[in-house]
């Protein structure tokens, strides 16, 4: 789950983690006091979407004016940005956040994150912070410092001093960097959070280390324990498929595709779209149903899958261990019927009862392709899609 930024530095300022002032705007009538409230003669108008590369975007603009900042206002709120982050269709801009400028001196790149390869969470930094901290990673990856914290011991100042070092901190920034790190670190496991990005974190004109931006996400497993987390989730700034197999308890995520995939267990669900692939197909999404997959549950993949109007086919792989092949199956013909699909659909079984399973699909009257081989049955998939394709031209 993803925080606004100024969800992200609410939650700074609980940790005394020096941030920005500003103030939430959701209608351009609080424009004038807000203005007032913040003071300066200058403001910088941040749009408040779950998406990085705002500023290119323009979607952070500084302004010298109040006529300047009702423009832009105006511009960007109730408007769509699209970034290099999101789809085509961009993120709604249904707040703005509105807060004093910095005096910056220096840019540096400041992250943790949870590192799924060493278990650890890891502090990411770099004396090169800003917007193109990408093409820092790309050109000279040896800025981008990595950090893995020992679990059982957690933060260590001398660590801290490391960081401060390598990053080429003076004395006086060095004991704010520290205070920092240990104040986040604090913050990141008791919110159960997976990702806290500052980019920048500016050293300003006074010698102060201000955190100019916030990215923030939470582990969705632990939402459950996390409840105020969960009161300020902005479910316009999700996929609505995604958000949508959340609540049916599907693992479900949106790509760029048009094959649809039922797949039942993670891995085989990878292993599918990989196959799509190798053959020249494109997957539509990643559909896990999960080991305790049945009739209802395959009617209501069906129809995620189908929400999604680039889908022209959908290839289902089951492998039946606890779960039966042969309900499954007629869960596919019930859906099928109900739904009144129209696209190919090929269904590959494999485990408990598949023969069974795919005798079911033969003999019913619904137009689905039953296939034992997978490669067989990603192959096929692609060939009735191209041939789909190619009648509607």
């Amino acid at each position: 789950m993803n925080l606004h930024e100024y969800q992200a530095k609410n939650l700074y300022r609980k940790y005394d983690i020096p941030t920005t002032k500003g103030k939430l705007l959701t209608h351009p009538s609080q424009l004038d006091d807000i203005l007032r409230t913040i003071g300066k003669d200058r403001w910088v108008i941040k749009a408040q979407v779950h998406s990085g590369g705002r500023g290119k975007a323009g979607g952070v603009v500084l302004v010298d004016s109040k006529h300047e900042a009702n423009e832009e206002v105006r511009r960007l709120l109730g408007s769509r940005l699209v970034t290099n982050q999101t789809t085509k269709e961009g993120q709604p801009i249904n707040s703005i956040y509105i807060e004093e400028p910095s005096d910056i001196v220096q840019q540096i790149y400041l992250a943790f994150i949870v590192d799924r390869t060493s278990q650890r969470i890891m502090i990411i930094t770099s004396s090169e912070g800003g917007m193109e901290i990408e093409e820092v990673a790309e050109k000279a990856p040896e800025k981008i410092l990595r950090n893995p914290i020992n679990p059982i011991v957690g933060i260590m100042p001398a660590q801290c001093r490391q960081i401060c070092d390598d990053l080429g901190l003076d004395k006086t920034l060095s004991a704010q960097m520290i205070d920092l790190m240990q104040k986040i670190y604090k913050m990141f496991v008791e919110n159960d959070l997976s990702l806290v990005e500052i980019n920048p974190l500016v050293v300003t004109k006074q010698g102060y280390l201000i955190c100019l931006d916030g990215k923030v996400q939470v582990d969705n497993s632990a939402l459950y324990r996390q409840t105020k987390m969960n009161e300020i989730r902005d479910e316009s700034q999700e996929d609505a498929r995604e958000l949508k197999a959340e609540k049916l308890d599907l693992n479900y995520v949106s790509l760029d595709g048009n094959i649809g995939c039922m797949v039942n267990g993670a891995g085989l669900a990878m292993a599918t779209m990989d196959l799509i692939q190798t053959y020249g197909g494109e997957p539509a999404n990643f559909l896990d149903v999960g080991g305790s997959v049945n009739e209802k549950r395959v009617i209501e993949a069906f129809g995620i899958i189908l929400s999604d109007e680039k889908v022209d086919g959908i290839l289902v792989n089951i492998f039946g261990g606890i779960v039966r092949c042969d309900i499954i199956a007629a869960g596919i013909i019930s859906a099928v019927e109900a739904m009144n699909i129209h696209i190919p659909i090929v269904v590959r079984l494999e485990g408990t009862n598949a023969k069974e399973g795919l005798e079911l699909i033969k003999n019913s009257t619904v137009s689905v392709y039953e296939e034992h081989d997978l490669n067989k049955a990603a192959q096929k998939i692609i060939e009735l899609t191209q041939q789909k394709e190619q009648g509607a031209n």
